[in-house]
């Protein structure tokens, strides 16, 4: 008998000032048996920085930023960003996929954001990779810190509650008893890129 997956609750209050971009998300995630508390807090990490993206301007719809199935698929990412027409304006991976699967996303999306989280391998996978990601246009890779990761683990729960404030591209985030502050390394791509 396959093991089913498991749900978690997730609120992410976002204070995103460099973008101002201010907004509470209620997510109800489906984690693959295989995926680990650390993967999950990395999805939820990726949803964070890239909610400011669902800022529409006026005469525009706003887009959907979501979870896909992840892991139980091989033509989705692990999040997306899409438009109220259909399009995929960001594809989103988490560790360190292959480049054939950085062009997938290139092919079917506006841009493409790679977070890589596990450093050993991270900086395995960037030596092999770096000089044929920086030379695909894009692509932002956005390499996870591992210590701040460490503790945010720890915060994984059922049923939890994440409040992230951005502010000159530093993240603090508290779940209300700690707080932890994280800058994405970018190891490619522009400063910014909004789809």
């Amino acid at each position: 008998m396959a093991l089913g997956a498991t749900i978690y609750k997730a609120r992410l209050n976002v204070s995103d000032l460099d973008h101002h971009y201010y907004a509470t998300h209620a997510l109800t995630v489906a984690c693959h048996p295989s995926e680990t508390a650390t993967r999950l807090m990395v999805r939820l990490l990726a949803f964070i920085d890239n909610a400011h993206t669902l800022n529409a301007p006026a005469n525009q719809a706003p887009g959907e930023l979501s979870m896909t199935r992840g892991l139980s698929s091989d033509d989705e990412p692990d999040l997306w960003l899409t438009a109220a027409d259909g399009r995929i304006l960001a594809w989103i991976e988490l560790g360190e996929p292959s480049l054939k699967r950085i062009k997938q996303g290139l092919s079917r999306a506006e841009t493409v954001i790679v977070y890589p989280y596990s450093p050993r391998s991270a900086e395995q996978w960037w030596k092999k990779l770096g000089d044929d990601i920086r030379a695909l246009p894009r692509v932002r890779v956005l390499s996870v810190p591992a210590a701040p990761l460490e503790t945010l683990t720890g915060w994984v729960a059922r049923s939890m509650t994440v409040d992230a404030t951005r502010m000159e591209e530093q993240w603090l985030l508290t779940d209300g008893q700690a707080t932890v502050s994280l800058a994405f390394e970018r190891w490619s791509g522009p400063a910014e890129e909004t789809p």
